[in-house]
């Protein structure tokens, strides 16, 4: 089948406004073909209404949609050639789950014979060729979504577009759907977008991930450099849990916490500030006369969170293995050291 063509697709400027409000705020993005450009934020940031623009669901207020080079802004949905998988499975409870796959193709004029084979194929990509006769209410969560997923794929189109496709189901269905998506979506090579609010699944799932605040694009980076190097503080508190540690910055080092740290481009080039320091830098070491005392562990199945307070009565928290984090109870006075990780400073 011809899905895995990849085409390059870019927003130019978008802008969408509702009375007041800009949902979208000049926002530019290129997703590269065969890329995965997952499009992360709080409720309200404007990923799902960039999704909506470029699916042809919503119109731009302003700015311009390219797909494979061509301006597609003023075409039709139906003739943008896209697959979408919505949070809702949104499949037909009459049909089986062949000819929910075929549907698409169906209305597109394809033969009886030529659909049918071309759904089959899909379904054995998605793993449920067993479940080809059965209907919506005989399968699980999980399944109902790679059916969708399926049907999204089955009309070939040129882009697959995901708006938080992972949202209804438990933690493990969401976990195991969202490696199946990625396994897919490489396996086809189709450029996609994935729209989420869950930090994990982005940087799991995504070549790229664009990181939105109030309708604008704050950074777009891979995920390990969004993680180690945030460019901006909304950046560095969503994509990880960031400690706040007043530090003192002089000729690009950051003093904190007994440690000296370079900074991060962005920071404060001198003075006093607060670092965004991640958890797992922090190192913890049983200690009588250290500055930092246990109040809390919590722990999270392979690792464990240890909540301290500091001699200024600011908390922070590392992040241990838990079979280190056992040896720290309450009221255990430790020392800490910081790996030389580059920190931003604000």
């Amino acid at each position: 089948m011809s899905v895995g063509a990849g085409v390059r697709v870019e927003l130019r400027d978008l802008t969408r406004t509702y009375g007041n409000v800009n949902a979208l705020d000049g926002l530019s993005l290129s997703i590269e073909p065969g890329e995965l450009v997952a499009l992360l934020g709080p409720s309200g940031c404007g990923k799902t209404t960039a999704l909506r623009i470029l699916a042809g669901l919503e119109e731009a207020t302003a700015g311009t949609v390219l797909v494979g080079g061509r301006d597609i802004s003023a075409v039709p949905a139906n003739k943008r050639d896209m697959g979408m998988v919505f949070q809702a499975y949104s499949l037909f409870p009459h049909l089986t789950v062949l000819d929910n796959v075929a549907f698409g193709l169906k209305m597109r004029g394809k033969s009886k014979r030529d659909r049918l084979f071309q759904a089959a194929d899909m379904l054995d990509l998605v793993g449920l060729a067993a479940h080809r006769g059965k209907y919506a209410s005989e399968l699980s969560g999980g399944e109902q979504q790679r059916v969708a997923l399926a049907r999204a794929l089955a009309i070939e189109p040129r882009v697959l577009l995901l708006d938080e496709p992972l949202s209804a189901l438990d933690a493990k269905v969401r976990s195991q759907l969202r490696d199946e998506i990625r396994r897919v979506q490489l396996e086809v090579g189709i450029t996609a977008l994935f729209v989420t609010h869950d930090q994990e699944e982005a940087l799991a799932v995504a070549d790229r991930v664009g990181v939105m605040s109030h309708g604008k694009l704050e950074q777009l980076a891979t995920p390990a450099e969004l993680y180690a190097r945030p460019s901006t503080p909304f950046v560095a508190e969503f994509v990880g849990l960031h400690n706040k540690v007043r530090a003192r910055v002089s000729r690009g080092r950051a003093r904190l916490l007994g440690a000296e740290l370079p900074t991060l481009p962005g920071s404060i080039t001198s003075g006093t500030g607060i670092a965004m320091l991640r958890p797992e830098t922090i190192r913890v070491r049983a200690d009588p006369d250290g500055p930092a005392v246990v109040e809390s562990v919590a722990f999270l199945g392979p690792t464990s969170h240890v909540y301290l307070s500091l001699p200024d009565g600011s908390l922070i928290h590392a992040q241990l293995p838990s079979s280190r984090a056992r040896a720290f109870g309450p009221g255990v006075v430790v020392s800490l050291a910081l790996e030389r990780a580059p920190v931003l400073v604000v």
